[in-house]
């Protein structure tokens, strides 16, 4: 296949999904949600959304103008570990490999395998000349380059196994918000979507907040009350049920809106249902904490953009196709192959 073929059969995808019948989408969502109980309908059409907007053919073209990518003439090939957090959370990671023109054997989280079978089909109807490129293995030996992405566990054990090689291994990752003070009760719930979308699973879901004071946080628990329909999900109940009689019997400070608690403390990564946070008083000092904490962040929101390098209140879970995860250049990766 030429590179324009691979392009046109991923726009050509992007185009089969948001044509998708509502009976279609139907019988597709209980299937992913019959195999894993996290991945509602809700949460798996925001998902496919996504897709749509990633594939777009001018977004596309874009983004691939900015690469000189060589014909390969003698394809690579790449084991992809994929991740199972988040909806079709591996699908980026099999296009860069596939648009690259080398051949993915991919290793799928038993947490999304179905969404993610469902799209290679989908693309080899498109295209079938790809069904001899996307390769599902259970192990994945002797390849040529890895991407592998899961925990700082489990990157330790990728990096024993797939250093040697050409690979890029990914750690856990979260994001946060900052609060300049000026938010209003819209911004709260707009920072809401970037909470709860996806229960708060992903990487780019935000596990913590900066405000300048406590008294913030009420009015942020008041403005989002709205979204206490994540309460009716019984592993997200069980969740805030399970952390809010830990901190009761620790006598932990803490506050709680009936469907979120928030919990003071130097640490990044929360809990599902819970949201952590710290005051800060020094906006350089904050900038300088951030930093040195860079590895660990996906990215930043904050109302409008004000922070440098962030993103706006509800668009941390609306990436890009050029949001590589943890910055690293997924597509410049697998050019250095060829």
């Amino acid at each position: 296949m030429t590179l324009q073929e691979r392009i046109d059969a991923f726009v050509a995808l992007g185009r089969r999904i948001d044509r998708l019948s509502d009976a279609e989408f139907e019988e597709l969502a209980f299937s992913v949600e019959n195999n894993n109980s996290w991945f509602t309908p809700d949460h798996v059409k925001l998902a496919l959304q996504g897709l749509v907007t990633m594939l777009d053919e001018e977004k596309v073209k874009s983004w691939i103008g900015r690469y000189d990518l060589p014909a390969v003439k003698k394809p690579k090939s790449v084991g992809v570990m994929m991740a199972g957090n988040i909806p079709a959370v591996g699908f980026h990671d099999l296009m860069m490999v596939l648009v690259s023109g080398h051949i993915a054997h991919v290793k799928l989280s038993s947490a999304d395998e179905v969404l993610i079978k469902w799209l290679v089909r989908e693309l080899v109807e498109i295209a079938p000349a790809f069904a001899g490129q996307v390769v599902m293995e259970e192990m994945l030996k002797a390849k040529d380059a890895y991407i592998a992405t899961g925990s700082d566990n489990s990157a330790r054990y990728f990096n024993y196994y797939f250093g040697k090689y050409p690979s890029v291994i990914r750690k856990n990752r979260t994001s946060v918000a900052v609060f300049d003070g000026s938010e209003t009760a819209e911004d709260y719930r707009e920072l809401a979507k970037d909470i709860f979308q996806y229960f708060g699973l992903g990487c780019r879901n935000v596990s913590k907040v900066y405000v300048r004071e406590q008294r913030q946080l009420k009015d942020f628990l008041t403005a989002i009350e709205g979204y206490n329909f994540v309460f009716s999900h019984h592993k997200y109940l069980n969740n805030y049920e399970y952390n809010k009689s830990i901190y009761l019997i620790n006598g932990d400070e803490h506050l709680d809106n009936g469907f979120l608690l928030c919990k003071q403390s130097e640490e990044l990564v929360s809990p599902v249902a819970v949201l952590y946070y710290e005051t800060y008083d020094d906006p350089e000092k904050l900038k300088e904490l951030l930093e040195s904490q860079s590895e660990k962040i996906q990215c930043i929101v904050s109302r409008g953009r004000w922070y440098p390098s962030s993103v706006a209140f509800g668009e941390a879970q609306q990436p890009a196709i050029d949001d590589y995860a943890d910055h690293v250049d997924t597509m410049a990766f697998l050019q250095r192959l060829s």
